[in-house]
């Protein structure tokens, strides 16, 4: 167990280090040479792009909040709507017992609003 933990404080000693440690790797090539060839590399790849413009493509607009608004008021979801809207109110107005959160009411809302939104959002999107 000593021994665990004396490498174990090595280790982190080593970390936090003063001294910046190196390996035993052999030094690099000269670094002018590379930043030679680096800089020719660029210019050739420079010439071969044309300078045609790049035509900015319009995103496709997001329709699943539009789908998710719809579905909160179907006869399916508004009953969970309505009692998540009365937890919040109940818990903002500080009238909800102590740490009360909503999580549960937002879960449930959430799962009727996606079984309604994902037939017709993947409908749309074939």
């Amino acid at each position: 167990l000593s021994n665990m933990s004396s490498s174990l404080s090595s280790f982190i000693g080593s970390l936090f280090a003063s001294e910046p440690i190196h390996n035993d790797e052999a030094p690099a090539p000269d670094a002018s040479k590379e930043d030679a060839s680096a800089a020719e590399e660029s210019e050739d790849k420079a010439s071969d792009e044309a300078p045609a413009e790049e035509e900015e493509e319009d995103d496709p607009e997001d329709i699943a909040p539009a789908l998710r608004e719809e579905c909160e008021v179907t006869p399916a979801c508004s009953g969970y709507k309505k009692h998540f809207d009365h937890c919040t109110e109940t818990v903002n107005d500080g009238k909800g017992f102590k740490h009360e959160d909503c999580v549960e009411e937002l879960c449930d809302l959430m799962h009727c609003v996606d079984n309604c939104v994902a037939p017709r959002l993947f409908s749309k999107l074939s």
